[in-house]
């Protein structure tokens, strides 16, 4: 393992203690026009249906079932905003890949996912996810091209890498990063996660957190 030094050290604690806050829900948002006002800084997550984001958040958030709330009946195509009151707001943006969700389902998501990223001022990053196991998919690769459309800067988790046989994860980490190298909006550092394990969570929360300060 490579030695850590006193500044990453520092950077690290400071993002635990930045998500050892006490996180609650806020509210579900339908639509554009009821979107809370532009305030702190916010940053969300995005990924593929059944890719983690849920165990992703409450791991971050130290909180068992916090994002659940967004996972109840008429919540699952909404904007879902959790914040610690302090200093940054999570959104949790519907998972995309359900091939029989119905067509105007899927329009109304895509109208409010663009509007919400072409003005949102105050989002800080996307962080989009993708299951270790399958890389990145072609819709993956659009939600990524919407992204560099609107010149929003995102960044990749890699998810349940604890699922990886022993030395896959450096070619699958190699090889996301291969793929996003060209892409303008990109945050070229790939971060590996394991909510079962907590691999990776406390890189993720180090970097979050300094998005919010």
């Amino acid at each position: 393992m490579p030695e850590i030094d006193q500044e990453e050290i520092d950077r690290l604690e400071r993002g635990r203690l930045f998500f050892a806050k006490s996180w609650d829900f806020v509210m579900s948002v339908p639509s554009i026009e009821i979107l809370p006002p532009i305030g702190p800084a916010e940053i969300a997550f995005s990924g593929r249906s059944n890719v983690g984001k849920s165990s992703l958040i409450n791991g971050l958030t130290n909180r068992i079932g916090l994002a659940r709330t967004s996972n109840t009946p008429g919540r699952t195509q909404e904007l879902n905003f959790f914040t610690s009151g302090d200093g940054l707001s999570i959104v949790d943006m519907p998972g995309y890949g359900y091939a029989e969700a119905p067509k105007k389902l899927v329009d109304a998501w895509n109208r409010l996912i663009k509007d919400y990223l072409r003005g949102r001022v105050s989002l800080r990053r996307v962080y989009v996810l993708i299951d270790s196991r399958h890389g990145l998919k072609a819709n993956d690769k659009l939600t990524l091209d919407l992204l560099d459309q609107t010149a929003v800067s995102y960044q990749i988790v890699l998810t349940k890498v604890d699922k990886l046989k022993t030395g896959e994860l450096a070619r699958v980490k190699a090889a996301t990063e291969a793929a996003i190298a060209r892409r303008p909006a990109a945050y070229p550092t790939v971060i590996a996660t394991s909510s079962e394990t907590g691999e990776g969570m406390d890189l993720l929360r180090a970097e979050i957190a300094q998005l919010a300060g």
